[in-house]
């Protein structure tokens, strides 16, 4: 027996109003019987008894799965009339109904976007507000499009990834993935900005006691020479070891009274650094009332770092370099933050080693080179003066001017290494969120 339907049962009325797609179908007809055997036909009748639930609802037949009358027809069952199957809606069509190579009614073709949405390639969903964390949307919404632009609302020279508020022209911070080329050229304007009032910091806190430093060496740097023994073996002169501990003793506890003076220069620099960013006034004696305040604090983490860096030291000189890098960005931290410095500045190294390796490196470069340039003024004044110069008031006044000379031809180092490592700390934090001159220079307090 055929399953078709009788011939001409297809052909639509002649007259009558056209059939309502949002009404819901039609009863199905009361299947043949089974065989014998079974407990009925293919398909339970719909609707035989009692009120249709649905026969006053105007919108779209819901779909309701595994319920009599909503089941799709069979595979190969015939569409009369080009009617919609039972239990899709009204508008789309049946997947056994489209031809092949054409987009089924209600999809989108592969690619295009869905909808409603006639937004332009590359721009972010309606709603999309802009991300709260770079590669990650705002709770809630949803993620953009594959293949679509980041989407962030940069304006012009922006780079995908900024936070919001990130302002690329900001004098201080360097906005995230800008480069070193932007970084060094927000190290030399700060110098611009600044050097009037930077160089004088500098000179009196960091210069003097180098110079100081200097000349007590010379001054307490033990005497006399080796001499040899009759059996050949070297002796030390006389008075050796004495001379040698009060050498180091009064080395190191200059280096302790003017550490604290430095670490107030160092405070007072990166005042100036700041609030000239931000575009508020400097002045030497607000930035030396400001270097004092806050010398205490970073005078006992600085001998804290120095510290960890000897004692890095004494076991290779590679432990100690990797922990003078590392703990590169404490006094920073401890000025603006002022909690957590050495762990602070640890996890930024180690967040971003690359970036701030590279920064720090630069800025350890321009000191090693200070360094050397001091050593070979050392040792042009030893080569003139003796290894004692104290000996006589000309070798003396010659060998003072050339300590003093060594320490000038440092100044630049250390303006440097004031400029570069502040531009460095903003630079990290606008990588963990926005943040620009004003609020640095606020934070200073």
């Amino acid at each position: 027996m055929s399953d078709l339907p009788p011939s001409g049962a297809t052909e639509p009325a002649a007259s009558g109003p056209p059939a309502d797609p949002a009404a819901p179908p039609p009863p199905a007809a009361e299947p043949a019987p089974g065989p014998p055997g079974t407990t009925g036909g293919a398909t339970p009748a719909s609707g035989a008894s009692g009120a249709d639930p649905w026969a006053g609802h105007t919108g779209p037949v819901p779909v309701v799965p595994d319920q009599p009358g909503y089941d799709s027809p069979q595979p190969g069952a015939p569409n009369p009339a080009g009617q919609p199957a039972s239990g899709a809606l009204p508008g789309w069509s049946a997947p056994g109904d489209v031809p092949p190579g054409h987009t089924p009614q209600g999809w989108n073709a592969p690619g295009t976007p869905p909808h409603g949405w006639n937004v332009p390639p590359g721009t972010p969903p309606p709603g999309w507000g802009g991300p709260a964390y770079p590669g990650h949307p705002t709770p809630g919404a949803a993620y953009p499009v594959p293949g679509a632009a980041y989407p962030v609302p940069a304006g012009p020279g922006a780079y995908a990834g900024w936070f919001p508020g990130i302002d690329p022209q900001d004098p201080l911070v360097n906005p995230p993935h800008a480069g070193i080329g932007p970084w060094f050229a927000r190290c030399t304007a700060a110098l611009r900005r600044g050097w009037r009032q930077l160089l004088p910091i500098v000179l009196l806190t960091q210069v003097v006691p180098a110079a100081v430093i200097g000349v007590l060496a010379l001054v307490f740097s033990p005497e006399g020479e080796l001499a040899t023994a009759p059996d050949g073996a070297p002796v030390l002169p006389a008075g050796f070891w004495g001379q040698m501990f009060a050498f180091y003793g009064v080395l190191l506890f200059a280096g302790l009274i003017f550490g604290l003076l430095q670490a107030a220069g160092w405070a007072a620099g990166t005042w100036v650094v700041a609030r000239q960013a931000a575009g508020e006034p400097t002045g030497l004696g607000a930035a030396f009332r400001y270097g004092l305040r806050r010398a205490l604090g970073l005078w006992g983490w600085t001998l804290l770092v120095s510290l960890l860096v000897m004692i890095g030291s004494c076991f290779c000189l590679l432990p100690g370099l990797y922990a003078a890098f590392a703990l590169a960005l404490f006094g920073p931290v401890y000025l603006f933050e002022r909690r957590e410095p050495i762990g602070r500045a640890w996890r930024m190294f180690h967040s971003r080693f690359g970036m701030v390796l590279g920064r720090v490196a630069l800025v350890m470069a321009v000191l090693f080179a200070a360094t050397v340039l001091d050593a070979v003024v050392g040792g042009i004044s030893g080569a003139l003066f003796g290894v004692e110069p104290m000996t006589s008031v000309g070798t003396a006044v010659g060998a003072v001017a050339f300590a003093v000379f060594g320490a000038l031809l440092a100044a630049p180092a250390y303006l440097a290494q004031q400029v570069g490592l502040v531009v460095t700390y903003a630079e990290q934090r606008a990588q963990e969120g926005p943040v620009n001159a004003a609020r640095l220079a606020a934070e200073l307090g």
